[in-house]
């Protein structure tokens, strides 16, 4: 299969199988991981056809999943992928994650578990380490930003108070939803998941900043504390 693939250029393919055309055709949805790579690669090598290319950035790792945090350095390792192709793919990566979060940005109110998850959903299921981050929100839950507080396995020096509610204080905020990622794609939450909860908890109601909720973001699926009343 690779090595068929490695032979047929793109050009040689019927027009309507071609990526372009098919995109044109039939609809961005109609196209596989690897034709829309292709699109992105535009061109390949002497000896490789930019679909082939494609095939080889998605035998690699995780398949797609490896380019939501691939670099410069890891692409470029893969024969063929020079600067300008890595740039191009890593570009597009991010014009993606910020594409999926545009629509949270102005006006935006939290009413369920689901909507806090839907911010960082897209950015934070390919995270490979655990990231925790912090939702602000107003008195009406309307979200007035969102800060990274700590990378790394979530402890709780980590996920120490301080670090959490100084720039929800200095953001004025009323509530403030905690979300962390799980890079085993399970959002199952850990002791130390509940514990820590209950720590911020504790702590947001002495300093007058309530914590509305903590989300653990998997791999599309998402766990609500406050849901399973963790805390």
């Amino acid at each position: 299969m690779g090595e068929m693939v490695k032979n047929i250029t793109i050009s040689s393919l019927p027009e309507n199988e071609r990526p372009r055309e098919k995109l044109k055709n039939h609809g961005v949805k109609a196209l596989s991981n690897a034709e829309l790579l292709a699109i992105l690669l535009r061109t390949g090598t002497r000896n490789e056809s930019a679909l082939s290319l494609s095939y080889k950035i998605l035998s690699q790792g995780d398949g797609i999943r490896s380019l939501a945090n691939a670099d410069i350095n890891e692409l470029n390792k893969i024969n063929g992928i020079g600067l300008a192709k890595a740039s191009q793919l890593i570009a597009a990566v991010e014009l993606g994650k910020r594409i999926a979060q545009y629509a949270f940005n102005e006006d935006f109110y939290i009413k369920r578990p689901q909507d806090a998850a839907d911010i960082l959903m897209e950015e934070m299921r390919y995270y490979k380490k655990e990231h925790m981050k912090v939702i602000m929100l107003n008195v009406k839950c309307k979200v007035i930003g969102i800060e990274e507080i700590s990378i790394g396995s979530l402890n709780s020096s980590l996920a120490h108070p301080r670090e959490i509610f100084i720039p929800a204080i200095k953001n004025s905020s009323a509530n403030i939803i905690l979300t962390h990622n799980h890079p085993s794609g399970d959002p199952t939450p850990s002791k130390d998941d509940i514990d820590i909860t209950k720590r911020i908890y504790e702590a947001g109601k002495i300093i007058g900043i309530e914590l509305y909720d903590h989300i653990i973001i998997g791999d599309g699926v998402f766990t609500s504390l406050k849901e399973k009343n963790l805390f």
